[in-house]
């Protein structure tokens, strides 16, 4: 009989680690744990990994169930690690098959029991994959095959969310399992999918029952699928996996933007770069609050009714850049046509305090909404000295009806043109958004269009549905496209290029302006 957890559909991603140490792999959970415990990350995250042999302890066990001495242990360079999971001891190595499922249960209101069990359910699920008949067993959490274990399960929960998992013996070396009592237990065996199917299958002595762990993720992915109701969504290529960030600023500066009472672009529109940028002590600032008075169909930022401006936050701004010990600060804004002049007063101000406030004359790039045509209002921000002006055109004229269908593509254009007249000297910087279904011809059209009306930086990447009901991506361009479409701009006029699968306006923005 099938068994279903009660959990909503929802969107996951899995990531796989190859073979990765405990500790190591240890320290992403932790990593990806606390993103999600910061609302950093929004999809739940399942690993999976291959380790080199270790032993861990499980809050329930200690190193009494372990029957050889360490130095026995440490010539066979075998570390043993104290962990936080539940359960007792255990081993994994070569062979084993470890996922470890970051899943926000309270969100998607699952008990524990229940979460416990469905992680049971797939290995039994992938064991009958391969013929064998295993199930639970009152005596200890995981799956059994008669009397010898095949597959563990210990998690720990912190703020409602799941890390640790699930280990089941594939092609595991069994002989380590007889050096401990596996989870706590005297007098059971261990066994693992090799060797029930060469067990079920006498006669065949010399036949190679090794199985892919290829085979394994494929069943495993199918299974958690099934088993939690997980609809399953386009396949991204491999290009566009993102490995979570190895720096120790993340955290700090994800806490400095909130106890300042600021937002960031990086996190309101969910950047797939925000972790790499935070880890590299910078990000965008947002400004004019939270809540944008349109509702593009690309855009993750939050359509809501406007609050009123705050005018100690172009000064907290300036602090928090301060604080970050930013060089060459990004601010960019949330659109208000509900405001006479779109907010350029703001970023005016905004750019006075942070050239003010910053020593060693930092440099400040704004990216602007398209103030509705106001050049009052273009002249206010272009007056206030910024290093770059940027605006993003987002998208070639023909989907401007169902991507910006509150924006206007000449009325973008005329913007570059205007701050020119405005000044000459100003450079300015345009993005395009890539997957919406546009043709290269109208994408060529477009680089011509913003080459004209005096644009010189470009940056290109491709778009991601932030959500089920944003626009669908219709194209994923290859790193090979992203290349073409640069050698194009390039031959246009465009002077700097930042073109790639995670290239965005304000990413690496530095870096751009100084090449």
């Amino acid at each position: 009989m099938s068994e279903r957890v009660n959990l909503k559909k929802r969107s996951c991603v899995f990531i796989d680690l190859n073979t990765l140490e405990y500790t190591k792999a240890l320290n992403l959970q932790i990593q990806a744990l606390n993103a999600k415990t910061g609302n950093g990350l929004v999809k739940d995250q399942i690993f999976f990994v291959e380790h080199p042999s270790v032993f861990t302890l499980g809050k329930r066990g200690g190193e009494e169930n372990l029957s050889v001495s360490k130095e026995f242990l440490k010539a066979k360079g075998i570390d043993v690690v104290q962990t936080d999971r539940g359960g007792n001891i255990t081993y994994h190595g070569p062979g084993q098959a470890v996922m470890y499922p970051i899943v926000d249960l309270e969100k998607n209101k699952i008990g524990v029991k229940e979460f416990v069990h469905g992680l049971e359910e797939i290995m039994k699920r992938t064991a009958a994959d391969f013929g064998i008949d295993a199930d639970r067993d009152e005596r200890n959490h995981g799956i059994w095959v008669k009397n010898s274990k095949i597959g563990s399960v210990g998690i720990s929960i912190k703020k409602g969310i799941s890390f640790h998992g699930l280990a089941m013996n594939i092609n595991t070396d069994l002989e380590p399992f007889s050096w401990i009592n596996p989870c706590g237990l005297a007098n059971i065996s261990i066994t693992s999918i090799k060797n029930e199917m060469a067990k079920s299958e006498s006669g065949s002595g010399s036949k190679d029952y090794t199985i892919s762990m290829d085979q394994i993720k494929t069943a495993f992915i199918k299974h958690f699928s099934s088993v939690f109701n997980y609809k399953k969504t386009k396949q991204k290529p491999s290009w566009l996996k993102k490995n979570l960030p190895k720096g120790g600023d993340y955290q700090r500066v994800r806490n400095l933007i909130s106890n300042s009472g600021l937002h960031t672009v990086c996190q309101e529109a969910n950047c797939p770069n925000m972790f790499e940028c935070f880890s590299k002590n910078t990000s965008t600032f947002m400004i004019l609050g939270a809540n944008c008075t349109r509702n593009c169909r690309f855009c993750n930022v939050s359509f809501a009714p406007a609050l009123p401006l705050d005018s100690d936050e172009p000064m907290r701004v300036a602090k928090a850049a301060l604080d970050l010990n930013l060089k060459y600060v990004v601010v960019t804004s949330v659109t208000r046509d509900d405001l006479e002049d779109g907010g350029a007063s703001h970023f005016a101000d905004t750019i006075k305090a942070i050239k003010t406030t910053l020593p060693d004359d930092p440099k400040v790039e704004v990216l602007i909404p398209d103030f509705q045509g106001n050049v009052k209002a273009l002249k206010i921000v272009v007056c206030a000295n910024p290093d770059v002006l940027n605006h993003n055109i987002e998208t070639v004229p023909s989907l401007y009806s169902i991507a910006r269908p509150q924006a206007n593509y000449q009325q973008s254009l005329d913007l570059f043109k205007n701050a020119k007249a405005i000044n000459a000297s100003m450079p300015l910087k345009s993005g395009l958004m890539l997957g919406l279904g546009e043709t290269m011809e109208e994408l060529e059209q477009t680089m011509k269009d913003l080459f004209h009306y005096g644009c010189e930086i470009i940056t290109l990447g491709q778009y991601l549905q932030p959500t089920k009901t944003h626009l669908e991506v219709r194209k994923y361009y290859s790193p090979d496209e992203f290349e073409q479409l640069e050698d194009k701009a390039r031959q246009i006029g465009f002077k700097k290029i930042a073109a790639g699968p995670f290239v965005r306006s304000s990413y690496n923005a530095q870096n751009l302006y100084d090449s």
